[in-house]
């Protein structure tokens, strides 16, 4: 929870300079990179968490895996080697993204479905969601076959939840207080 916040505080900072010197579109393609290199890569993530490791190692780990990335993103690397938070990076790339995005007015819809949307859905979802919220949206589709049917529409804080499970489990709820 303190990370987090944390690393919140972090990716607004490098997101105001960034708009200051007009390149938060260039920082936020490197923190794209950063955060999805990261979560994919469980060795990297590794010597990052590890408390052993030296932090002159993870930087070098990360200049040679980052290597043409935005000197402020570079600047970014070097503070929180500096601050000792160097661990944070994947979500202070994480957060930077989100932030750059509700900058720009953008936000990700995610709808979890049991079977993948399809094209026709995912016009729909997307005009409804923009009609919701008055921004533009991209969703993003997880599909979860646990839910069974129907759909988990989440944007923002906001969930809407017309699953057959959730629906399901209401009647169990139900049924088990009578």
């Amino acid at each position: 929870m303190a990370g987090e916040r944390a690393a919140i505080r972090y990716a607004k900072a490098v997101l105001s300079l960034a708009s200051d010197k007009n390149a938060a579109e260039a920082v936020n393609a490197d923190m794209t990179l950063i955060a999805n290199t990261i979560a994919e890569s469980k060795d990297l993530n590794g010597v990052l968490q590890n408390p052993i490791v030296r932090s002159s190692v993870k930087k070098s780990v990360i200049q040679e895996v980052f290597k043409n990335t935005n000197a402020l993103t570079g600047n970014l690397v070097d503070t929180l080697i500096s601050n000792k938070r160097i661990a944070l990076i994947g979500e202070v790339a994480k957060q930077y993204s989100v932030l750059f995005d509700q900058l720009k007015g953008s936000q990700i819809a995610k709808v979890t479905t049991a079977v993948p949307l399809t094209a026709e859905l995912n016009a729909k979802v997307l005009a409804k969601v923009k009609e919701l919220t008055g921004k533009e949206v991209e969703v993003q589709n997880i599909i979860d076959e646990n839910i069974l049917g129907g759909f988990v529409l989440r944007v923002g804080d906001m969930q809407y939840d017309a699953s057959i499970a959730n629906k399901l489990n209401k009647l169990k709820r139900e049924f088990t207080l009578n």
